[in-house]
């Protein structure tokens, strides 16, 4: 997860302590590891790779906010991402952005994510991440990438935070609002599902 906001409840709820500080602080209970990668692509990577290489997973699941890039999603559904696009990575063989596929649970709504490393907030930019995607974020791009170079399978569930017209201030209220949905929804949804 990207920060301590979105966490909390997981923390908590799971019975996790703070076991490391750094590359990036990491909660574990003996089962399950929880790294808190901060936020934007770089961190996200680096996050991943770092409990990729020191922790023996069988999975990644990256799990926070997002955004709607249209009217179709509401603040608080949650979905699962069946395809990501890099919007800010194009590709060098064709046109359009870098696509990376994470592995799918059954059972969930999908939906598409569009990553970025700037945060999407103008009409304009949500409309045209909108052009590729449900929901955009700014790290789950990263996390399916390292995953993919590691062979280690992923997973992403986002939870829509923003809509059109939403404020920094509004997303991190409705954050906080709608995390404890979110870990509900994993223990009860995503960790019968593993």
């Amino acid at each position: 997860m990207a920060t301590i906001i979105e966490a909390k409840p997981f923390i908590g709820g799971l019975g996790l302590e703070l076991i490391e500080k750094k590359p990036v602080p990491i909660y574990g209970n003996g089962s399950a590891v929880l790294a808190l990668c901060g936020i934007g692509k770089s961190s996200a990577a680096i996050a991943a790779t770092d409990l990729a290489d020191r922790y023996p997973l069988s999975r990644i699941i990256n799990l926070g906010s997002a955004g709607a890039t249209g009217m179709k999603h509401a603040i608080g559904e949650i979905l699962h991402i069946d395809m990501v696009y890099e919007l800010d990575r194009p590709r060098l063989d064709a046109e359009g952005p870098v696509e990376h596929r994470p592995d799918t649970l059954k059972g969930f709504s999908l939906a598409t994510l569009a990553t970025q490393d700037r945060p999407v907030l103008e009409e304009h930019d949500r409309s045209a991440a909108g052009k590729f995607a449900d929901l955009v974020d700014m790290e789950g791009a990263a996390v399916v990438q390292a995953c993919r170079a590691l062979d280690v399978e992923v997973n992403l569930f986002k939870i829509v935070t923003d809509t059109a017209g939403c404020s920094v201030k509004d997303i991190i209220g409705n954050i906080v609002a709608t995390r404890n949905s979110l870990f509900e929804f994993f223990r009860d949804r995503v960790m019968p599902a593993l």
